[in-house]
């Protein structure tokens, strides 16, 4: 007997039908087809242990599993559920008449209990996209797929609860579900500006680099405060967006990294890897289709503190997402594609030993060693970072004063101000912020009057500055005139953005 089961497949944060087709009839072996991994090879002996230790029956006929696109690699545990749904039904054990109306996918346990799997949210959607009328999951997988609107969810917690769904027509009612996606409760509060004495000059910068999306690297010695700023940010951005959560939560679930909580995420994720990352750790991919720091930081923002400090390699994995906002990872089984639009948020020392911007420490490091040091950091990637900014230690006197820091909250007031002048101006759904802005848009939005136009001019030809600056430059004076509410660029504006730009001003391997 032939039975058809449906399926899916996590490729990227999408999902693909997967048709998983069994064939029952006479003989004694059992064969999978359609490129399955180990993981799924191994499924028959969890499947026959489950079956047995459920009282049901293993038939003793050749069992033949297709799994449909055969052209399309299949991974992980989770076609245990499919295939032994598949093995039931081919063996009239199981009414098969509804099968065709749900996306079955779970993980066996030998006992027939169900293990959570990762993925659910994309195969969730996936399964509302094909119409069908629910998706069967393990039961602790419910809270998650109950983010998407519009599908039945139906949480099993054994094996026997799928007989029971499918012939009897019962389960318990709390675990079929018709939901609606609802926010994460458990936001936590972001660190607030206020609480940082000093620092005028760099909270402008990142205002600026908040309100239009834009790299931003903070230079300074031990202490100056870089790594608090930095943790300050995300509480100036503006939230997400209804579309920017659920494609934050699709790439969390596909990582496996949801908390079983309930909800989409609703707070901009903020990822500090380690400088002692690997290439395929930060980009993604690997044994298997995983995403990297990089597509976790989508929507919000990565921060690599000590950026010297990692691996050149790894660092260079960066450029090809800053540009194109996405990042293709391509391995001898697969190419996949994974979202990147993120805010790149760095912290360094100007040498070494850290002291050689210092008002009163003397730095140590000889005129080679600081070479070396800013050697590990490309210019291409420097370049691709919009704004430079020189972070001074704060002085006694700043540090004992009494008056009270601006907050996060009326920053964000400025930052959301301009980022809507910005979707009004560009009019796209989607990346509409300065930052990424390409050469077709700068050219329509970025008009320069005279004196404005000399002043670039005479920064580019004195600072030796590359085409790639000279249109972040423009970019970056494009938000300090939507902060201001101008529909114009000035020449302040102009000026304001040169000054962000440290490293091409200041000679760091010998001033």
């Amino acid at each position: 007997m032939l039975v058809k089961v449906i399926g899916g497949s996590v490729q990227g944060i999408h999902a693909v039908r997967v048709t998983v087709e069994v064939n029952v009839c006479t003989g004694v072996k059992y064969y999978i087809v359609g490129l399955p991994d180990t993981v799924i090879r191994e499924s028959f002996q969890r499947i026959e242990a489950a079956l047995k230790n459920n009282g049901l029956r293993m038939p003793r006929q050749k069992i033949v599993v297709n799994l449909a696109p055969a052209d399309l690699k299949k991974e992980g545990s989770a076609y245990d559920l499919p295939i032994a749904a598949g093995i039931l039904a081919g063996s009239d054990q199981l009414d098969a008449s509804m099968l065709n109306k749900y996306m079955i996918m779970g993980e066996l346990s030998l006992d027939g209990h169900l293990q959570p799997i990762k993925g659910i949210l994309p195969l969730t959607i996936s399964a509302r996209q094909e119409g069908l009328k629910g998706i069967i999951i393990p039961a602790g997988n419910v809270v998650e797929a109950s983010m998407v609107d519009g599908i039945s969810v139906i949480g099993l917690k054994s094996i026997s609860d799928l007989l029971k769904f499918f012939n009897e027509g019962r389960l318990p009612v709390a675990q079929i579900k018709t939901v609606s996606p609802i926010a994460d409760s458990n936001k936590e509060a972001a660190a607030d500006f206020a609480d940082v004495k000093g620092q005028q000059d760099v909270k402008r910068a990142m205002e600026v680099a908040a309100a239009g999306g834009h790299n931003i690297l903070l230079i300074g010695p031990p202490g100056s405060g870089k790594t608090m700023l930095a943790c300050r940010l995300p509480g100036i951005l503006p939230e997400l967006t209804p579309e920017e959560s659920l494609d934050t939560t699709r790439i969390h679930s596909v990582a496996g990294m949801l908390k079983n909580t309930g909800g989409l995420i609703n707070t901009r994720p903020f990822r500090s890897p380690h400088h002692t990352i690997s290439d395929i750790a930060l980009a993604g991919g690997g044994a298997e289709q995983r995403p990297g720091e990089i597509s976790l930081a989508h929507h919000g923002i990565l921060f690599l503190d000590e950026l010297p400090e990692f691996k050149r390699s790894a660092l260079e994995v960066l450029r090809q997402p800053i540009e194109e906002r996405l990042i293709t990872i391509s391995r001898a089984r697969y190419t996949v594609t994974f979202p990147a639009s993120f805010m790149l948020v760095a912290s360094m020392n100007p040498c070494p030993c850290g002291y050689s911007t210092h008002p009163n420490r003397e730095c140590s490091c000889s005129l080679s060693a600081v070479k070396r040091y800013m050697s590990k950091i490309s210019g291409p990637l420097l370049d691709r970072i919009d704004l430079h900014i020189q972070v001074s230690p704060v002085s006694f006197h700043e540090l004992n004063s009494t008056e009270k820091p601006e907050s996060s909250e009326k920053i964000r007031i400025r930052v959301n101000r301009a980022r809507e002048i910005q979707q009004l101006r560009q009019g796209r759904a989607d990346n509409f912020i300065n930052a990424a802005l390409d050469a077709a848009m700068i050219k329509k939005h970025c008009i320069l009057d005279t004196s404005s136009f000399y002043m670039l001019e005479a920064a580019m030809e004195k600072l030796s500055l590359s085409a790639r600056a000279y249109n972040r430059i423009l970019k970056v004076a494009r938000t300090i005139a939507d902060l201001e509410g101008s529909s114009t660029i000035q020449v302040n504006h102009i000026g304001e953005a040169i000054q962000y730009r440290s490293l091409d001003r200041v000679n760091w391997c010998g001033s």
